[in-house]
């Protein structure tokens, strides 16, 4: 039996009712957060140039585009909200894939959705559960070799949770299920190399376009090797190589818990790398202790997990979407500021005077602490040195993503969602969508859902009921 076919029985067999109450609500957290995300990744230039492709602009579809206002193809569809959805790099974390796990499934769940309907709820949730499973379980099996070696997992590992999503709302066999797989190994790419840029977002909409595009032609009848996982020339060996992967361990534990409830989607708390957040919360912990003005500031030390420094060590961004990769940016904001926000990456605010000079105090290093290379730890120590010696210290460890470990509160899920929407559309229909998202277990048709992400007013609040 292949690695692709056991992960087909694996993927087909989630069914909503034996889903225990935690993994619901993760997946609808998880779900949510990225259509917020997306929603406000929507108005970005490299959506926006990603829709305005020939052939892609000029084309209808039934598949709904978030937040323009119109419809798409389905692979249109998955490609442009798949952009947008990693545009702001605002979307969850989880370290069992190396990136972010929600964003290769929630854009093809509504694309899909939107062109073979009927798709319930409670299907939609148990095909996140079911892809957020199988990306994270094949992350278990070749990493840390695997995002060490400069891969894009989000992209390279993501896009077999597309392909699980699409194949159970296709009601495909588990035959199509492991060929869909297979041909998805040739499908996949992205490397960290353009981390910084838009291209970085694109991994994404290509790699959910390819996935979605590989069930589609699976289910026409078009062939794959279902056995391209452990073929000697195959994913394991050509994206790892001898030695690097265990592909056992796919398979042990699955289901058991559910990777969606530990360690689930670990939600942003600030619209940048996620490899930053414990730096600015120790900036926050720092700024909001009495005693010192900014200006004082002599120099600022910032010791992180080794593994979160190739990405981040920026001193010297030279745009807002290299901003979000540099620690050094975003420390001097936090310090400054007491927030870290969306605004942050737009207009040029990378480029403030204040906040350079600040940036210029900020050195980094591997914190001694935090240097096992099996463990990848989000913490940091900050430690800011004032012009007359006085020392001001605080280090983060732990859970520092807003996942299971330390969820968001209600409301500052509402307020995340809140902002991300209100850069689409109107304050009646963000509050309309919040809703059906928060009680998409009862939802008959997610379609209705899609209807309201486009983001064009209240009118289409009436017309989605």
């Amino acid at each position: 039996m292949t690695i692709a076919w056991r992960l087909a029985e694996n993927i087909l067999a989630v069914r909503h009712d034996v889903l225990p109450p935690e993994a619901v609500h993760w997946a609808k957290v998880g779900i949510l957060d990225t259509v917020a995300v997306t929603l406000a990744g929507a108005p970005e230039e490299c959506t926006r140039l990603t829709a305005a492709l020939p052939g892609i602009a000029e084309t209808q579809g039934p598949s709904q585009l978030f937040a323009m206002g119109r419809r798409a193809s389905v692979l249109d569809a998955a490609l442009i909200n798949g952009v947008a959805s990693h545009a702001l790099d605002f979307d969850d974390v989880n370290n069992q894939i190396g990136g972010h796990p929600s964003v290769p499934l929630v854009p093809a769940l509504f694309a899909v959705a939107d062109l073979v309907g009927g798709v319930s709820g409670r299907d939609a949730i148990a095909a996140y559960v079911a892809g957020f499973e199988a990306e994270t379980q094949i992350g278990l099996g070749v990493h840390y070799h695997h995002y060490n070696k400069g891969w894009h997992p989000t992209a390279t590992l993501g896009i077999f949770g597309t392909v699980a999503v699409a194949s159970r709302l296709m009601n495909f066999s588990v035959e199509q299920t492991a060929m869909a797989l297979g041909m998805a190994t040739s499908l996949a790419s992205g490397v960290k190399a353009n981390f910084g840029t838009m291209t970085k977002p694109l991994h994404v909409g290509h790699s959910l376009r390819n996935g979605v595009m590989a069930a589609l032609l699976i289910r026409d009848g078009f062939t794959a090797n279902a056995g391209a996982f452990e073929h000697k020339q195959g994913f394991f060996e050509v994206f790892n190589g001898a030695g690097t992967y265990d592909a056992e361990r796919i398979f042990e534990g699955w289901g058991a818990p559910w990777n969606v409830t530990d360690p689930g989607p670990n939600l942003k708390a600030y619209p940048c790398c996620g490899s930053t957040h414990g730096a600015i919360d120790c900036a926050l912990a720092i700024r909001g202790q009495d005693g010192f003005d900014t200006d004082e500031i002599a120099s600022v030390e910032m010791l992180t997990d080794p593994k979160r420094l190739p990405h981040t060590d920026n001193p010297d961004p030279g745009s807002g979407l290299e901003a979000k990769f540099s620690v050094h940016y975003v420390v001097a904001r936090g310090l400054l500021d007491g927030a870290v926000r969306l605004g942050d990456f737009e207009n040029a605010a990378y480029d403030d005077a204040t906040a350079r000079a600040l940036m210029a105090k900020v050195k980094t290093g591997a914190h001694p602490d935090m240097m096992d290379p099996d463990v990848d730890s989000y913490g940091a120590e900050l430690t800011v040195t004032l012009n007359d010696g006085r020392t001001f210290s605080h280090r983060m460890d732990g859970a520092v993503l807003r996942g299971p470990a330390r969820p968001m509160s209600d409301a500052e899920l509402r307020a995340k969602f809140d902002d991300c929407a209100a850069r689409a559309m109107p304050t009646e229909a963000s509050a309309a969508l919040f809703d059906r998202l928060s009680a998409l277990e009862i939802e008959p048709d997610i379609a209705k859902i899609s209807k309201l992400a486009a983001g064009v007013g209240a009118k289409d609040i009436r017309a989605a009921e």
